[in-house]
Order: C-alpha cells, then structure tokens, then sequence
C-alpha cells in the first residue's frame, strides 16, 4: 500500500488508489472539520471547482448539511466525488440510525465512506452496522480512525469487512512510522487528518527552518512540501482551509518532487509529538 503512483496527478487534479474495496480514493481532499455555515459550503464548493475529488466531514463536525450544499452546488456531477463522513461514540450505541441520519443531512444519494471516529465501547456494534448499510447500498467502503496497532490488530478479527482507510494524525512532528507501515502491511490504506500539525500548531511547522529550505529550493510553499512528503510515504491527506488561494495551493503538489535527501531531512524532524488527545 506504501509508494502511492504519482505519476498520474496534475496540478489542481489528484491521483488515486485503488482501495481493498474495489474503489477508488484521491489522494488529497478537503477537511472540514470547523468549518461552518457559508464558510464551509464555499470551501467545499471552491474546492471542488479546483479539482479536488475528495470531502472530509463527519457527524461531529455538525456541518454535513453545509458541505451537501457544497456539493450540491458545485454541478459536479456526485459519483465524481468521494465523500467520507464519521459516526462520533456517542452515535456507536444507534449506529444504524446515524448513519441514516448523515444520509438525510448529506443529501447526496449515498456516502462514499463511512468511518468510526475513534475507538470507544460498542466500535465494533457500530462497525457492523455500516457493513449492513454497505451491503444495503447506501455507504460504500468502511473505514477507521484513530486506530494504532494494538487497537487495530484488536478490532480487525472482530469485524466481517476489513477496513479500506485508516486516519490517524500523521505530520513531520508525529510521523508514527511503525503504525503507517503496520497499517499498510495490512493491505489498509493510511490518511493523515492532521498532515499540517492541527489548528494552533501549524504557524510553527510552516515556519521551520528545514522545512522553509525544502521549500524554497523548489519554489513551493512549507505546506506544500509536507503533503508531498507524506504521498511519498504513501499517506493521503485531507487539509483543511476555508482559504481559496490555500487550497488550490494544497492540491498543487504533482509537479515536483522530493529527493531521498529531502526525505531523509523531514524524517529526522520527528518529535513524537502528538497534537490531539487520540
């Protein structure tokens, strides 16, 4: 699953990978995650008029409504887009009526992936109900997040349908590179949900100093060479942004490349810092 094919992206227009269910994940999308009312039906909108082909939510977010919109509005047509949505634990104990939920508030037809948000008691009740809404047609692929690998080795023989995703927050200070390469081993594929350090943290990562020298060599921008070096690791990403010039500038990460050096030099940033709580 490590070493996604770049070769096929172009600026504004992401290559994809081919999930272990059968269907097809861009490699870079919008997150969304505090995003709201206007603000987060136009960042979809711009978004997806930028090229991008893959929209983040989740039922804690509270803006599944704005980004359906989103959608809706863009005249995109919707089997274009994958969309991925979250069921939060306090939903796990009436998971099917969740997901049915999410279903009437997207408003899009049918959901593209349907994750649990992180572990918490009932995950696996809850899972099974989104196997049953995968063979009743209304989600299509199941994922995961906040899984490592005592919690993913604990839910996998539990569960019918292996997982196709697994977010985990994965950033040049938080790189967990034991749990990205036990995930991959797994035929699961990896998605950072917080790729540039998280809100309060991402000023001072687009400002370090290894960074910046990467990113000036190749005339892009700090963020841009974060993302391109988690797709390197095989890692998809979802930034978030409700800034038109920044997330065009997110998805323009296919015309260049990062060198075994350069990686070798992001690597050695690894603090093992951890930016939220799970």
């Amino acid at each position: 699953m490590s070493g996604i094919d770049l070769k096929n992206g172009k600026n504004g227009v992401a290559p994809v990978i081919r999930l272990n269910s059968g269907y097809d994940l861009p490699v870079v999308g919008l997150g969304t995650y505090a995003l709201h009312g206007n603000a987060c039906t136009d960042a979809v909108y711009t978004a997806i008029q930028s090229g991008y082909c893959l929209i983040d939510t989740a039922s804690f977010y509270g803006n599944e409504r704005e980004v359906g919109e989103g959608i809706r509005k863009s005249g995109v047509p919707r089997e274009k887009i994958f969309v991925q949505t979250k069921l939060y634990p306090n939903q796990y104990s009436h998971a099917a009526k969740a997901i049915d939920e999410a279903l009437e508030k997207l408003d899009i037809g049918y959901i593209d992936m349907m994750l649990l948000h992180h572990p918490a008691s009932n995950d696996v009740s809850a899972y099974r109900a989104i196997e049953k809404a995968i063979q009743d047609g209304t989600v299509r692929t199941a994922g995961i997040s906040c899984y490592y690998i005592r919690e993913t080795d604990a839910f996998l023989p539990k569960v019918s349908v292996k997982p196709a995703l697994i977010q985990n927050e994965i950033h040049p200070y938080y790189q967990d590179g034991p749990v990205v390469e036990h995930i991959q081993n797994k035929g699961i594929a990896v998605q950072s949900w917080y790729p540039l350090g998280g809100r309060g943290y991402t000023g001072e990562m687009l400002n370090n100093t290894v960074l910046c020298q990467i990113a000036e060599h190749h005339g892009k921008s700090p963020a841009q060479i974060i993302l391109r070096w988690n797709l390197q690791n095989g890692v998809a990403v979802i930034p978030g942004s409700s800034n038109p010039v920044h997330i065009r500038e997110n998805i323009s990460i296919f015309d260049f490349k990062l060198s075994a050096d350069e990686m070798g030099m992001i690597a050695g940033l690894d603090k093992h810092e951890k930016h939220d709580w799970y």
